[in-house]
């Protein structure tokens, strides 16, 4: 990988988030490099906030009962009104399953709302496909 020199800095202007002033309609996604401490691209940058703030949601959600547990257990040990569990068990059993679940729904739905923003869908892949002359391989890639 080679590193801009100040005068070919000077050639793209940068825009205040890193990226140059291309629009995303000109960038091929599917040809860039991934990565995950530096996005290249405007939809990965997006992408990855979306990503580590689930990420984080979810070890909260996870972990955060059996960590209570561990630093004041007289509060999670208490028996819950409904079933007599106790509150640790409770959180744990069916907290933790149904939170990720939500996690799971939100995730996608804040997913849906990305790739409307960057015209990026299953129809704009096939069509780029189609018109570059590329067929499917249903095989899996095999040449036969």
């Amino acid at each position: 990988m080679s590193r801009d020199t100040p005068s070919d800095r000077e050639e793209s202007t940068i825009q205040p988030d890193g990226g140059t002033e291309a629009a995303h309609e000109d960038i091929d996604y599917l040809d860039r490099e991934v990565n995950l401490l530096r996005p290249s691209t405007p939809f990965m940058r997006d992408h990855l906030k979306i990503i580590w703030s689930s990420f984080v949601l979810w070890a909260l959600v996870v972990f955060g009962p059996v960590t209570m547990t561990a630093i004041a257990p007289e509060m999670m040990t208490v028996g819950t009104p409904i079933f007599g569990f106790p509150l640790h068990y409770f959180l744990v059993s069916l907290g933790a399953p149904t939170g990720a679940l939500i996690l799971a729904v939100v995730y996608t739905r804040y997913r849906d709302r990305l790739d409307q923003k960057y015209g990026i869908g299953p129809d704009s892949v096939e069509s780029a496909a189609t018109e570059a002359g590329e067929a499917t391989a249903a095989d899996g890639g095999v040449e036969q």
